[in-house]
Parts: C-alpha cells; structure tokens; sequence
C-alpha cells in the first residue's frame, strides 16, 4: 500500500468517477483503476461498487475511506508546513464552505477584495446550512467556513467577524401598518403563521435563541413551513403566505423596496423599521423593563471557522488576512 494509491482512491471515493479523478490527479484513467485495483488485491476486499453510472464505496471501502482521507490530509499538511510560502501570482486552490447568509451577502464582497490582491487564486465555494458546515470543516473537507451560529465541536475555532440583525418581516399590508405604531411584536407573533428556516440553519438556530430569550417556546408558534431559500421566504411573505424572522442582510432589499415590512426584535415600543442592517433602537419606555434588552435582543454573530487541530492553509492564511482588513474587530 502506497500513498498514490490512497489518493487515487480518495479521489474516486469523493468524485464516484474514475475519470474525474484521473483529471484531478493529473493521471490517465488506467493508472487510477490500476492503483485502486492494487489496493483491493492487497486488501483481499472490495472496496468499490461500480454500476453504469458512477461509482459507490462498499461497507469495506467505507471504512477504508475514514483513514485514507486522514493520511492524505496529514500528508498535504506536512507539504504545507515544510514547503515554500506560494508566490502572490502562483495559482492556487482554496476550498471554502459557508452557510447560506455569509455565502449570499458577505463572501463576495470578501473574495472580490481577495482577488484584487491574489488574481491567480481559484475557490470552490460549497453553500449548505452551518451544522454542514461546521462538520466539513472539522473534517478537514474544506480549508474554512462561514456560519450563522456557533455550534459545539471540538475541532473547530468559531471567531466571530459580523454583527448581524434578526428581523420580522410581514406582508405588507395595512393589518402590519396599524402594528408598526406602537406595541411589540411579542403581541402578536405567537396567532401569526411563522415560515422559519430549515433544521440546521444558523438563523433558525439563533431565532430559537432569541424567541426563548424573549419567553416564547417553540410549541407557542404556529409554524407552517421551514424553507432553505431566504429569497423563497422573501416572496412567500411578499405573497401574504405568513411572517417570517431572517436575517437582515438578507431582508434588506425586500424592506427597502416594501415588498414586505421590517420590524425589530429589539423594540418594544417604537416603530424602527430595517434601514440598512442598522436596527438599534435609540428611543427607549422607562416604564417598559423589556426594553433593556433591545440593544442587544436580536443580533447575532457571523463567523468565520477553522479547524484548529491543523494549521491553517497559505490560502486560508490570505483569505483571513483580507478580512482582518475588512472587519478589524475580528480577533484573530
């Protein structure tokens, strides 16, 4: 058993193509089937399952994976930590996945500022919910992530970069106008059919957070629906379907162009709409206790996630340096 063999064998296994492995490997496809074809004689087992369209692992090659793709990893870290810092105009590869708020309203403003300084660097940009996220990173998967929460794992370092707002949104209609002068959306979230996102969002998540912060238990809710597409949401309220809480980053074109309403989560008493991502209440009910917590009630953090059990890769290192530029509060 050889190192060669192991990558081929990773490569197939995560492509289910021996031809899209050839390709990556830089190899024709008869060394890839020969390597794999080593493997299994050595092993005295299956491996692999091929069938006319791709290619699948057996329970064996299952097991096989979980340690080929560590020594592989390993290895690639050790030419990272022993080799040369890559030239700024030397091309090079950075794979990077992020939840569904950073990858729509944040990555592309932070790879544009990247690409300014590094042209010749090339991303894969895997978009899925932060649970998913959180695990390709601790699965040395990808070289970074993004998330809308902090979850627990202990293979990776959450460093927060972004305060961002929760809102309501609601259609609009004159049933929310008459609610945008006075009162709390805590007098009427609870009758209103709620579109939330998906298991394993980081807004669906931190929302959970925030409700029960605010003395609301999930069973209070009439949920109707949990959607993956905020823009899904954005038009699904837009059409009178239901209220929703989403990110303000991503409910900021719709508010603005009054395809639905905006409220805060942090007032209880004025009718502070989303202007931007800015929704701090500045106007504040001595009378009302609830409205100590409206500076705070309805932020979260965005963060950026590495695993910390390796050192970071050189494009991972660059792409945190740009950062630190854009948002020096990030410590890191």
């Amino acid at each position: 058993m050889n190192l060669k063999q192991l990558e081929a064998f990773v490569q197939v296994a995560e492509k289910k193509s021996f031809s899209k492995a050839a390709k990556t490997l830089f190899l024709t496809q008869p060394t890839v089937s020969a390597h794999i074809s080593g493997l299994e004689k050595e092993l005295n087992t299956r491996l692999l399952i091929r069938n006319t369209k791709d290619v699948e692992l057996s329970k064996e090659g299952e097991r096989l994976y979980e340690y080929a793709k560590q020594i592989v990893l390993m290895t690639e870290q050790i030419i990272q930590d022993f080799g040369r810092e890559p030239d700024i105009n030397e091309q090079s590869f950075i794979a990077i996945a992020a939840s569904t708020v950073p990858a729509q309203y944040l990555l592309p403003e932070i790879l544009a500022k990247f690409r300014q300084k590094y042209p010749k660097e090339q991303f894969h940009i895997q978009e899925s919910d932060s649970a998913d996220v959180v695990e390709q990173v601790a699965l040395r998967n990808v070289d970074i992530g993004f998330t809308g929460t902090e979850l627990p794992n202990k293979y990776c370092e959450f460093v927060p970069f972004y305060e961002d707002d929760l809102i309501v949104i609601t259609p609009n209609t004159e049933q929310f106008h008459k609610r945008k002068h006075g009162g709390s959306v805590l007098d009427w979230i609870r009758s209103e059919p709620l579109i939330m996102r998906e298991e394993g969002s980081g807004t669906r998540k931190e929302t959970m957070k925030i409700l029960q912060n605010m003395g609301i238990s999930l069973n209070e809710l009439n949920i109707i629906a949990s959607v993956e597409n905020p823009e899904t949401i954005k038009r699904s309220v837009g059409n009178g379907m239901g209220i929703s809480i989403l990110s303000a980053l991503a409910a900021r074109d719709a508010v603005s162009n009054g395809a639905v309403l905006g409220f805060s989560l942090g007032c209880q008493t004025c009718d502070k709409t989303a202007r931007g991502t800015d929704l701090s209440c500045q106007t504040y009910d001595k009378n009302v206790q609830w409205t100590l917590f409206s500076e705070t009630l309805g932020k979260r953090q965005i963060y950026v996630v590495y695993n910390k059990s390796f050192h970071l890769s050189p494009g991972a290192e660059r792409v945190l340096k740009i950062m630190k530029k854009m948002y020096p509060q990030m410590k890191i």
